[in-house]
């Protein structure tokens, strides 16, 4: 015999809440509020899970196997693989692009031994960033199915630029890459903003400055060709704004080699009295579309300078800005080749000798080099001066740093010619008895172009004239 117990509602004793009631064909499973549980080791069938998943919330950032049920959110820094488990009519996995960059680490999906995915038994692969999927087993002959494909589509967590590449920084809303030498920007992704251009890439490209002249008087070497666009530090002033490029270079998906140049060698001067020719020209610096020509070499005399044979002169030699003269000669010509806004200016040409003899100069960025004279070396021209929106490069000074300073030119006097602001290096003097190092000219500060300085050569050599300083370019956009 069966026994039955009928009911249409179990209460709980303690407060006489509901427990189980039916109402019509509908029956309610406890209280508002309350938590329904299976025993351990109890299974259900009839409801439950259709066609969702559980997501795991801690991302995956190498090779796992999946379990049927769970969504991964996949967080790669190289390519991975996701192994499916065995297949069984209606398991259900699901992936998502938590990174947003599968089109850079492609991510695998395995299925177990011969089953197949999409009714094909190779791996399947994910390679669009953002890149969501959801994958059902369904029989034997297509295997697991993809039921749901979607991409990003975000409008607020990433709608920027999103690079790697030297050194990064930040200023506020924008990300600054810097680089002090060779390396590639990678944008892994762009903006998919509606207007204006979201995608801009504001930039400094800085060529290697020139090397200075190791003749008697040596002329000093120009700053490396200054380059850059920055149209969101519109409306502020600022020293190089002038030479802003009139737009910013609109970045995509891709990677972009970077050539930092380097400065060019100063001439070098084996005996006394003079034998050396113009100093190096510096190396040009390069991103994207935008090239930088390296800075000229500072001019001299060869093959001698000291009577009764005087050499002819070897001017100053051209580039992003030119090198400045030995006494008695011409400088070199600037922002060559011709780009504008003008990236460089010319050396200076020194003027007649006498009672003692001066070289010129190097051009800068935003002046020419100065004329040499009778009594003291030309100053090397001024560089160009940027906020620190641009990060903390160049030579500080007030607010402001400065790139792209031409050398001074060498003297018999005891003047010292100054370098241009901006990493121009000082020249050299010969007046009295002085050391070697009061002789030669500086060399231009490393990461500014700025121009190497002049070098007085009297007395036993060598003598070397100062080495132009190395360029640098730096990168900025926005990225949130």
């Amino acid at each position: 015999m069966t026994s039955k117990i009928k009911v249409d509602n179990i209460n709980k004793v303690s407060d006489d809440s509901n427990i189980i009631n039916k109402c019509g064909t509908t029956i309610t499973l406890g209280a508002s509020g309350d938590s329904i549980a299976l025993a351990s080791g109890a299974s259900q069938t009839g409801f439950g899970r259709t066609g969702t998943v559980d997501w795991v919330t801690t991302p995956k950032t190498a090779t796992f196997t999946a379990a049927n049920g769970e969504g991964y959110f996949i967080n790669s820094g190289s390519p991975i693989t996701m192994n499916l488990p065995a297949g069984s009519a209606g398991a259900i996995v699901a992936i998502a692009d938590y990174a947003r960059n599968f089109n850079t680490h492609n991510f695998t999906i395995a299925a177990n031994g011969s089953e197949k995915i999409g009714g094909q038994v190779d791996p399947a692969k994910l390679t669009v960033d953002g890149q969501a999927a959801t994958f059902v087993y369904v029989d034997s002959t297509k295997g697991w199915v993809n039921v749901q494909n979607a991409e990003d589509t975000e409008t607020g967590a990433l709608p920027f630029i999103q690079a790697t590449g030297g050194t990064i920084t930040e200023d506020g809303d924008f990300k600054i890459h810097t680089f002090t030498g060779p390396g590639t920007f990678q944008i892994q992704s762009t903006a998919p903003g509606p207007s204006g251009n979201p995608n801009a890439l504001e930039y400094l490209v800085v060529a290697g400055g020139g090397g200075g002249s190791s003749s008697c008087i040596g002329g000093a070497g120009g700053a490396g060709g200054f380059r850059f666009a920055a149209p969101t530090l519109a409306p502020l002033t600022y020293p190089a704004k002038p030479l802003a490029g009139p737009a910013a270079i609109t970045g995509a998906a891709q990677s972009y080699p970077i050539t930092v140049g380097a400065g060019g060698a100063g001439a070098v001067n084996a005996t006394s009295g003079g034998r050396a020719p113009a100093g190096a020209n510096g190396s040009p610096a390069v991103f994207s579309t935008i090239t930088s020509a390296g800075g000229g070499g500072g001019g001299g005399r060869s093959p001698n300078c000291v009577s009764p044979v005087v050499g002819p002169a070897v001017i100053g030699q051209p580039g992003g800005s030119g090198g400045g003269s030995d006494y008695g000669s011409g400088g070199g010509t600037g922002n060559t080749p011709p780009v504008s806004p003008p990236q460089g200016n010319p050396g200076g040409t020194s003027c007649s000798p006498g009672p003692a003899y001066g070289a010129s100069g190097g051009g800068g960025a935003l002046a020419a080099g100065a004329a040499g004279s009778g009594s003291a070396g030309g100053a090397g021209g001024a560089g160009g001066g940027l906020p620190t929106a641009f990060g903390a490069n160049g030579e500080p000074c007030a607010a402001f740093r400065y790139y792209a300073g031409g050398g001074g030119g060498a003297n018999e006097t005891n003047n010292i010619a100054q370098g241009g602001l901006g990493g121009g290096g000082n020249g050299g003097y010969g007046g009295g008895p002085a050391p070697s190092t009061q002789r030669t000219g500086v060399t231009g500060t490393a990461n500014t172009g700025g121009g190497g300085g002049g070098t007085c050569a009297g007395g036993p050599g060598p003598w070397c004239g100062g080495a132009g300083g190395s360029g640098i370019v730096v990168i900025r956009y926005k990225f949130q």
